[in-house]
């Protein structure tokens, strides 16, 4: 991932200051990320991922060698990030030639983790709880879903995934790239 992301900048031709500026994160938290001293959070790899205009999914395939078309259970990515309660499936990782991807999603009870904004502008999102409860702010509007529901934007503003408890909550998320 440190890799990837120095070259992200690299090909921008960006110094860390630039970066920085954009990112609203300080240089040395992104240098200590690029030299893969400390790895990302949710939110860190979120606003990284709108600068560079890339979805989480395709951020960490970048880092993976190509999916094949059959995604066995046991060879789907799985990323944690402890600090804010939050474990990320790639389910069904984005691929060339296809704009869809599915994410399954598990977050702690009083995990809460808010983005500045989508990777990509207007991309559609459908977001089925599994298991459990799921808050689900899209700009300014607040969602409470159960096990069942689905909730589905196009996303163009902040949005924030909180689970309430009393239990975790299991979600999959279905991306469309516009």
């Amino acid at each position: 991932m440190a890799g990837r992301l120095a070259e992200l900048r690299g090909e921008r031709d960006w110094p860390l200051e630039e970066l920085a500026r954009r990112t609203g994160v300080s240089r040395s938290t992104l240098s200590r990320l690029e030299r893969a001293e400390i790895s990302p959070t949710a939110a860190l790899l979120g606003r990284l991922c709108a600068v560079y205009g890339r979805t989480m999914s395709q951020l960490l395939a970048e880092v993976e060698s190509e999916p094949p078309q059959l995604v066995r259970a046991d060879r789907q990515a799985v990323w944690r990030d402890e600090a804010s309660g939050f474990v990320r499936r790639s389910v069904s990782p984005p691929h060339p030639g296809l704009r869809g991807e599915v994410v399954e999603g598990t977050l702690r009870p009083g995990a809460d983790i808010s983005y500045d904004g989508p990777a990509v502008p207007g991309m559609e999102q459908h977001i089925w709880v599994l298991e459990g409860a799921l808050e689900v702010t899209v700009g300014s509007s607040v969602h409470e879903l159960g096990a069942g529901d689905c909730l589905r934007f196009r996303l163009w503003d902040r949005s924030r995934f909180r689970c309430p408890g009393p239990g975790p909550v299991r979600y999959a998320l279905v991306i469309v790239l516009p």
